[in-house]
């Protein structure tokens, strides 16, 4: 919860009415990047990376230290952040991958995106960068809302400079197939920043701009200079880590060409910028989760914590911490209600509205984490987490035994207690077969026969 002197501050100079705070509606530049752990940015971990940029969206607005992503991998958690659901809930359980037969979800057509709602409202509806939730009609991005696409159809590059994966071109200007020539962080900046100042000639029409980079997703490919800069600082440093921290510093670069421009078109009042990730860093490629255990791939906290910052000025007090314990996902009613519309009562996730307005939010919902995968160590089944309370229990593969963990006494996950509280394991069994059973309603796999008709008038 918020500290009382910070409520009284941010009360004080918010007001304590939701009118107030939306009287003017808000543009929304939400930053998600991808496999980017909680100890690679600076504003949480003091280490050997430095992020200026990112840091100071935190100074000068709000730090969340307890919110995780809504999976371990990055199909799911983009599911559920444009829906408000459950990513099996709209039929995205796994990574929906490039090649069909490793694909394991299909974006249900019938789910109405937070880009769906925005628009409706008005608001002008912009994703630059990695979608990652379709390859073909009718889950692409213009077909899902979006009114504006420059960017990447696919899962990840094979390489930041020649773009393809596994030999095909997934880059588009909206259906438009395109050749760009330089590293992918930088084209995404250069196109966000160019977007910024479209809109700046449209002053009256709120956006809602969602930048995905792909970075730092592997393959860890950092420009040389920025690499010999941290050689320089680092000359110990392992090579594998020390790419990996030039490659996020090269990321925060770019974010920071994207907030200058913001600056630049004077629309930065009236912006509420929000940097989060995906999900955790991955352990393999050198990326630093610190102090969760684990990484990417895996329901302990090193997989699921990741940074949350979010600045509005004049509204969100600058240099403010919550330690509310929510999901990335509830940005989704967050925006729709700051846009002036009522969320939909079949949303899973919860608005972060109140915290904005300098109150506490109580949130009594489970936290339920799935991942459907193939390979043999998965079987193409899904394994799963839930959080309630100061309970978590969890599996990192469909195999293996069920894990009890203390979040309260054991926030680091050292101690399976799986033993000692039988009744707690099955509570919390029973509350993840429900949780299934209802993710278990939507496909997760393409319909045969003709593509099904785009919910969009």
């Amino acid at each position: 919860m918020l500290k009382p002197l910070v409520l009284l501050a941010i009360c004080c100079w918010l007001g304590s009415t939701t009118d107030a705070l939306i009287a003017q509606r808000p543009n929304i530049l939400l930053i998600l990047t991808d496999d980017h752990g909680y100890g690679d940015v600076s504003a949480y971990r003091a280490t050997d990376v430095h992020t200026p940029h990112i840091d100071r969206i935190a100074q000068q607005g709000m730090q969340f230290t307890n919110m995780r992503a809504n999976a371990t991998v990055c199909s799911p958690s983009r599911a559920a952040l444009l829906t408000g659901k459950y990513a099996d809930r709209v039929g995205v359980p796994g990574v929906i991958r490039t090649q069909a037969q490793d694909s394991w979800g299909y974006f249900d057509p019938s789910a109405r995106t937070l880009a769906d709602e925005l628009k409706q409202v008005g608001y002008h509806t912009a994703i630059v960068g990695k979608w990652h939730l379709g390859l073909e009609s009718p889950n692409t991005p213009n077909e899902r809302g979006f009114d504006h696409f420059h960017g990447f159809l696919g899962d990840m590059m094979d390489s930041y400079t020649d773009h393809r994966r596994h030999g095909q071109n997934y880059l588009r200007y909206n259906s438009e197939i395109i050749e760009p020539t330089g590293h992918a962080t930088d084209l995404f900046s250069d196109w966000a920043s160019d977007y910024l100042r479209d809109r700046a000639a449209s002053p009256e029409q709120p956006f809602f701009l969602y930048l995905a980079y792909n970075a730092p997703h592997f393959p860890i490919e950092p420009p040389a200079e920025y690499l010999a800069n941290v050689r320089q600082r680092f000359p110990q440093l392992d090579e594998n880590r020390a790419k990996n921290v030039a490659f996020v510093e090269h990321l925060d670069a770019g974010i920071g060409r994207v907030l200058a421009a913001l600056a630049e078109t004077q629309l930065d009042r009236n912006t509420l910028v929000i940097f989060t990730a995906d999900n955790g860093g991955s352990l393999a490629h050198a990326q630093n989760n610190d102090p969760w255990r684990g990484g990417k791939q895996s329901h302990y906290d090193g997989g699921l914590r990741v940074p949350f910052l979010l600045r509005w000025p004049e509204r969100v007090q600058p240099g403010t911490t919550s330690d509310y314990n929510g999901l990335v996902f509830d940005l989704f009613p967050t925006f729709i209600e700051l846009a002036g519309a009522t969320p939909a009562d079949d949303l899973d996730a919860l608005s972060l509205v109140p915290i904005l307005q300098g109150q506490s939010l109580d949130s009594p919902r489970d936290l339920y984490f799935t991942r459907r995968e193939g390979g043999r160590a998965y079987g193409g089944k899904t394994y799963e987490a839930i959080i309630r309370g100061p309970w978590k229990l969890l599996q990192n593969d469909p195999y293996s035994p069920l894990e009890l963990y203390n979040l309260t006494d054991d926030p680091y996950e050292r101690n399976n207690v799986a033993a000692m509280h039988g009744k707690i394991v099955n509570e919390l069994s029973t509350a993840l077969r429900i949780h299934i059973q209802r993710g278990g309603v939507t496909p997760w796999q393409a319909p045969i026969g003709p593509a099904p008709t785009n919910h969009q008038e």
